[in-house]
């Protein structure tokens, strides 16, 4: 659910294939769902769940929620050397499965680099390995050498972020741009972020934290950073599909599905009201067929230009700023700092 792109590549995770193939082992298999799968041929297993769920974790990714979660371990005290290995992945298999279900929903057919999963697979296959790509983190966190008491307060924070994730995933569906108010469109665009991109964000810092076992300010401070830094990165990523001509199809998406994203949120704080009435106009001749949803992204770039920028740096010197302030210098908080300025080069 949260619907941030994938800029310059990275390069695979191997560590995420990886931890993949230990829970599919079948001694690792049996222990999760129980004696029901002997008998079953593995070849099938790896037809109907593995495969697809490797194809996914094996493409290219910045894995920047796994880095989100070791900068969390480090500002809850913990000793890097002693981090569980599998923890850093938990909110990137998270975010995995709702890039599968994302691109069923939004009808999407290329996810990074390849065809969507759906697409590839079939739609029945990819929901069942995106929903199971949710409950997994669940396992994963029981498996690790942590405190029974810790490892239940893990668990909740996980479950609270996928309810908050869902209820903005269902404001992304439902609400369309050119039918909302002024007022109304401001509160949405940020509603949806802050429940999906920055929510899963929040998760990832302050999992680490919390796993870390720093008190209860640190790992609050944690999380307030990390969704900080999620709506920051939605509001980059937004802003470069009507800015970037190698995003182009993605903001057309968005202009055809009328979503509303942070460039209509900032031509409504930005520009003058007559600006907002005439887009508004033009996105809904886009979404009753009438014109070409080119002409909307061209006249979202040409009002935003640099003002979304501007905004989208500001909230992030913002976030890091206050961090600073309540945690004080640590270097995790400098790690994300250049984190934070190298992806607003890279979008």
């Amino acid at each position: 659910m949260s619907s941030v792109a994938t800029p310059p590549v990275r390069g695979t995770c191997p560590a995420l294939v990886e931890l993949l193939d230990r829970y599919a082992a079948p001694d690792r298999l049996r222990e999760l769902v129980g004696a029901a799968v002997e008998g079953v041929p593995p070849g099938l297993w790896e037809q109907a769940l593995l495969g697809p769920a490797r194809r996914m974790l094996a493409r290219p990714g910045k894995q920047v929620r796994a880095r989100l979660v070791e900068a969390g371990w480090a500002l809850g005290g913990g000793d890097p050397a002693a981090m569980p290995p599998d923890l850093p992945f938990v909110v990137e298999l998270l975010h995995t499965g709702s890039l599968i279900i994302d691109d069923i929903e939004d009808g999407s057919r290329t996810r990074r680099g390849g065809p969507a999963l759906h697409v590839e697979v079939g739609t029945p296959v990819a929901l069942n390995t995106g929903n199971w790509l949710y409950f997994l983190p669940f396992a994963i966190l029981e498996a690790l050498e942590l405190p029974q008491p810790l490892v239940r307060d893990l668990c909740g924070r996980v479950t609270r972020a996928l309810l908050r994730c869902h209820h903005g995933q269902a404001l992304d569906l439902t609400c369309r741009v050119h039918e909302l108010g002024r007022e109304d469109l401001v509160a949405v665009v940020r509603s949806t972020t802050e429940l999906k991109t920055g929510s899963l964000a929040e998760l990832a810092v302050a999992l680490g934290a919390a796993a870390a076992g720093g008190s209860p300010g640190r790992i609050e401070a944690a999380g307030a950073l990390g969704a900080g830094l999620g709506v920051g990165l939605q509001m980059l990523d937004d802003l470069s599909s009507v800015t970037r001509p190698d995003r182009l199809d993605k903001g057309l998406e968005d202009a055809r599905q009328a979503r509303p994203t942070w460039p209509w949120a900032w031509l409504v704080l930005s520009r003058p009201r007559p600006a907002h009435v005439r887009l508004r106009r033009l996105q809904r001749a886009v979404a009753d067929g009438r014109m070409d949803a080119r002409v909307v992204v061209a006249a979202l770039r040409h009002e935003i230009g640099e003002i979304g920028r501007r905004r989208a740096t500001h909230h992030l010197d913002a976030t890091l700023q206050s961090a600073q302030d309540r945690i004080g210098d640590h270097p995790a908080l400098a790690t994300l700092s250049a984190e934070a300025h190298r992806l607003t080069e890279s979008f």
